[in-house]
């Protein structure tokens, strides 16, 4: 394992090897989707369901898929190394390539970047599981297919930069007075003892974590429902959740300033993150 190389265009090489034209339309015009893909002691968690849908976003965009799923795997397990590897997060990137001229249109003929690299995850601060994190309302800025997992980012990128601005981690988005999700993430509401989280649809990106989190629900026996949520429901929440792939799920216990429920990590949480701690061990220990 080398966490001092990328892979580039069929070639793994160091970042500062790693060139790509000025002329790329994933520069140039954010023409591209992209994956992060947890591992824990040099096992994937969700490969599949990731190159899933990574095959889903090319699709959506008209982009051919460059590689196999072999060939991707074996990528992906080079940069993250042979078990026992640190925990990481491989990044792998798809572009529509660099045509000779910039115009909307690409011709048919010019050939996709690929870009992968891997990088370690954070561990959880402790303080996290016991005092939550803080969030922020906006309204939803991006555009209609939320469903591509796309490189272009900016909208989400201005909405948490304005999370940071307060204090916050997260900006969680409401559009037409429903929640969609959070910047970088899915947002699970908590009522009574039912897990609510926004249905699968053009409005939001179904993560893989997010799917996880309502499998261990539903074999742990908590009430959950995929429905729309009205932005109301966030007030009187007993608990809100954040799901990502490299956050795993997180309790958010202050919203806009006031806290949700009891300003504490909440029961069901605890419950579902022991799920979660579980399952993960099993993948680290290459049994899941």
């Amino acid at each position: 394992m080398s966490l001092n190389e990328v892979y580039l265009n069929g070639k793994f090489v160091r970042p500062e090897q790693a060139m790509v034209s000025v002329m790329d339309r994933g520069f140039l015009f954010g023409d591209g989707v992209y994956e992060v893909i947890p591992s824990y002691g040099g096992h994937f968690l969700g490969l599949e369901q990731h190159l899933d849908r990574l095959d889903r976003s090319l699709a959506a965009v008209r982009l051919p898929n460059p590689l196999s799923r072999r060939e991707w795997r074996s990528v992906l397990a080079r940069l993250i190394g042979p078990p026992p590897a640190p925990d990481q997060a491989a990044y792998l990137q798809v572009t529509r390539g660099a045509p000779a001229e910039r115009d909307h249109l690409c011709p048919e003929d010019v050939d996709p970047t690929l870009f992968a690299v891997a990088k370690p995850i954070k561990p959880r601060r402790p303080e996290i599981g016991e005092r939550g994190v803080a969030c922020i309302t906006r309204p939803d800025i991006r555009w209609e297919r939320c469903d591509i997992k796309t490189v272009s980012l900016l909208a989400a990128v201005m909405l948490r930069r304005e999370a940071e601005d307060a204090g916050a981690l997260e900006t969680i988005m409401v559009r037409d007075g429903m929640v969609t999700e959070g910047t970088a993430s899915n947002v699970f509401v908590v009522l009574g003892d039912q897990v609510l989280t926004p249905p699968a649809g053009p409005r939001i990106l179904t993560g893989i974590t997010r799917g996880l989190a309502l499998d261990l629900a539903r074999a742990g026996e908590i009430r959950f429902s995929e429905q729309p949520i009205p932005v109301g429901d966030l007030a009187r929440a007993d608990e809100i959740w954040l799901s990502s792939s490299t956050r795993e799920v997180l309790p958010v216990t202050r919203l806009d300033g006031r806290p949700v429920g009891g300003g504490r990590p909440g029961a069901l949480w605890a419950r579902l993150d022991g799920l979660y701690q579980a399952f993960k061990a099993r993948v680290r220990d290459g049994r899941a």
